[in-house]
């Protein structure tokens, strides 16, 4: 029985060479999991009494569809690591086989954690702008990894970007960002690059909006910046007040795992005693059903879910094991007598 490990660089070779076809898996997966053919339990949050900002995630997770897995993302965030210039989350991903529930891969994970979150994003800005590839203005609050694999995504699946702006409370990491951003992404060559001065002005001028922050409160609170109605893809899910979040329709990847842990939208249905604001799921978009208004702004919130890993891990683990950029871990099970 073979145990394999994926390092990161072996990850980043696979998603980089397939950006669309992983937007493809999860929009499979979403589906999926609406005909009850993949399970999403609750996350778990370890907690650290003298690190109160820092966490690790267990989120188990299998799917019983034509992929047949199951196993667990374990990620870390620690955000005072972006103090010592290393990103704030790190992870691995172990795959089970369904049949007999032995763990078959390791593979490091942040970036499939980053790939599964923008290609969810990306795919709810294609369906929620008319199934169009293309976007005048589009913005990013929050200028770290996240951010960067959202906007791969984007460039990565044909999407023409005129103006990219951005905005981060530290101006040196969305300089840093605009320079990677234009060393990185020939796709992009044409598209101008420009950082905003605030939050508000950023928003006030993107036709999408992207929140890639590590707020852990709401700190959006001005409802008027969203008169224009954009798309506003609500990454890092605790930037909105309850007062944005009630003047819009509200999208999800999943009800009632975003509504927990102080994300903007459970702080609003505390607030009111209800759940009245919540307009759909991106998988009920998918299956054909009508897409929101555009009469107000379009906020998706998507809490991240462990079959997304999964689904990308898998399609990560099998590219690598046809190109042999795994590594074999000889002996790994060795008792294996029953008696």
């Amino acid at each position: 029985m073979k145990f394999e490990v994926i390092s990161g660089k072996s990850v980043n070779d696979v998603v980089s060479a397939n950006y669309q076809g992983i937007v493809d898996i999860v929009e499979k997966t979403y589906l999926a999991y609406q005909l009850g053919n993949a399970h999403n339990p609750d996350s778990y949050f370890l907690r650290f009494e003298k690190k109160p900002e820092a966490r690790i995630i267990a989120l188990p997770a299998y799917i019983d569809d034509a992929l047949k897995v199951s196993g667990m993302k374990w990620i870390s965030s620690f955000p005072k690591n972006i103090q010592q210039g290393i990103p704030r989350a790190s992870a691995v991903l172990i795959l089970n086989d369904l049949e007999t529930g032995y763990p078959f891969a390791c593979l490091e994970s942040s970036i499939i954690s980053a790939s599964r979150t923008s290609a969810s994003a990306v795919s709810a800005a294609y369906h929620l702008n008319n199934k169009q590839k293309k976007v005048a203005n589009l913005g990013v609050i929050g200028t770290g990894l996240i951010a960067r694999y959202i906007i791969a995504f984007f460039a990565g699946c044909g999407w023409e970007i005129e103006n990219l702006h951005l905005f981060d409370t530290n101006e040196a990491y969305a300089e840093q960002f605009k320079a990677r951003i234009q060393k990185d992404f020939a796709q992009l060559k044409d598209t101008e690059i420009m950082i905003a001065n605030s939050a508000d002005a950023l928003i006030q001028q993107s036709d999408i909006v992207t929140f890639a922050t590590s707020a852990g409160e709401p700190h959006i609170h001005n409802v008027s910046a969203f008169s224009h109605n954009p798309i506003v893809l609500h990454v890092s899910l605790r930037d909105l007040s309850p007062e944005v979040i009630l003047a819009s329709h509200n999208v999800f990847d999943d009800v009632e795992h975003c509504m927990k842990a102080n994300t903007s939208p459970h702080l609003t249905e505390q607030k009111v005693g209800n759940r009245d604001f919540v307009t759909g799921t991106l998988a009920e978009i998918l299956a054909g059903k009508a897409a929101p208004a555009r009469d107000k702004p379009v906020v998706f919130s998507p809490f991240g879910m462990g079959i997304l890993d999964l689904a990308v891990g898998y399609k990560v683990y099998s590219e690598a094991a046809k190109s042999d950029e795994t590594t074999q871990i000889d002996d790994f099970f060795y008792d294996m007598n029953r008696v």
